[in-house]
């Protein structure tokens, strides 16, 4: 525990300390007209260098400093009801414990939460990706040979969960978000964001429209797992320009870089640049883990990137940004958000890449070396491979 740092943003340290007290939902925890949301730790508790090994806790200085199990957030914390619902503490929302394990289409979906009814509550939805993100437990591993040995991306003390046993990576639930930046895959489909407890990524699925709005698309469609609770709070941002290259988000309480620097790094080097950094004379910048950075993407915004540009400066538009979260399956990577295109490709022989799961999506990068390093043959959707990424720093605010 000495090797980690705890933060706890001010603004929400209250609401905290009430949730962790109550077990009322979120609309009796929250002021009414309020912008705030809770924004809860990964989870990721282990240290690891670019190769994928486990090391022990940098120190300051040192090289792998200031990655995601460096910081301690607030710890995520639910109640059972044992009617077949778990409340989130410190979000307010209540989900369903155990879904139904059937893949259904995104537009089914809707019709299935409509007709729910668990724990006597029928008024159940979809949630949206940042609400369905919520859950992410980063110490996720998949080990498609050892079910058994595997750990979802979900905490499964609370939340039940099942491996597909013929595909065991396809472990993707519907958010209610849409993908409204444009066509995805090279056939100009309509996606929707979901995200996958079973490998822990963030992508935009098959809707099984074209983006025009007809029909023909083969959708394979995903899991479901109801939320219910007050909308319209978690995951709206309240920012506020500080006149000095940073930007306030007074929901989360986390102070943000206006602009990158417009440099590529690799995970290594982007760690030690956060550490250095005295950007408006503060001294605390880090490097955001996946939730941190995901809780800013933009994802009604109908352009790239996926950011508000009233506040934020991208100097790239195509462009990815690195988190400081090791990705479970593959240590040797680190988690990325796409806010500009998602760049995938039908296989690894395949020529040209598509915005294959679109921007807001969060996947991986190997943490440093060349990108020939890494070039794997695939029958399969192949994504693009950049190891430089760029750089936005966030501090508590308080």
């Amino acid at each position: 525990m000495n090797s980690k740092i705890h933060r706890v943003a001010g603004c929400f340290a209250v609401i905290l300390l009430v949730a962790c007290n109550s077990s009322k939902k979120k609309e009796e925890i929250i002021p009414e007209n309020e912008v705030q949301f809770v924004l809860t730790d990964t989870g990721q508790d282990k240290f690891y260098n670019d190769k994928g090994e486990e090391i022990a806790a940098p120190k300051e200085g040192e090289k792998y400093y200031g990655q995601d199990a460096q910081f301690i957030g607030i710890h995520p914390a639910y109640t059972d009801n044992n009617d077949g619902t778990i409340t989130d503490i410190n979000t307010g929302l209540m989900w369903q414990k155990t879904p139904d394990f059937e893949r259904h289409n995104f537009y089914d979906a809707f019709k299935y939460v409509d007709t729910l009814e668990i724990g006597g509550y029928t008024d159940w939805r979809l949630p949206t990706i940042k609400e369905l993100y919520s859950l992410l437990y980063s110490n996720g591993e998949l080990n498609p040979q050892d079910l058994e040995a595997s750990i979802p991306y979900i905490d499964t003390t609370y939340f039940d969960f099942e491996y597909d046993k013929r595909m065991p990576y396809a472990g993707q639930y519907w958010s209610s978000t849409k993908y409204v930046k444009g066509p995805i895959q090279n056939i100009k489909i309509e996606g929707a964001f979901g995200f996958n407890f079973a490998d822990g990524h963030i992508k935009s699925y098959e809707t099984g429209l074209y983006f025009d709005g007809t029909e023909g698309v083969h959708d394979p469609g995903n899991n479901i797992r109801a939320v219910r609770g007050k909308q319209n709070v978690y995951g709206v941002n309240d920012f506020v320009d500080n006149n000095n290259g940073t930007i306030t988000d007074r929901a989360t309480g986390l102070m943000w870089q206006k602009t990158d620097d417009g440099h590529t790094y690799n995970w290594v080097e982007a760690l030690a640049v956060a550490e250095k950094s005295t950007l408006a004379n503060h001294t605390n910048w880090r490097l955001p883990n996946t939730k941190e950075l995901q809780s800013i993407v933009d994802y009604e915004k109908k352009t790239i990137p996926a950011i508000d540009e009233n506040f934020f400066e991208v100097t790239n538009k195509d462009s990815w940004f690195w988190t400081s979260t090791t990705q479970g399956d593959f240590k040797y990577t680190a988690c990325y958000i796409a806010f500009g295109k998602a760049y995938s490709k039908d296989n690894s022989a395949a020529k040209e890449y598509f915005d294959w799961h679109g921007a807001g999506a969060q996947r991986s990068d190997p943490k440093s070396g060349t990108i020939e390093e890494y070039l794997l043959e695939s029958v399969n959707a192949s994504d693009s491979i950049r190891i430089k990424n760029y750089v936005r720093l966030v501090r508590d605010s308080q």
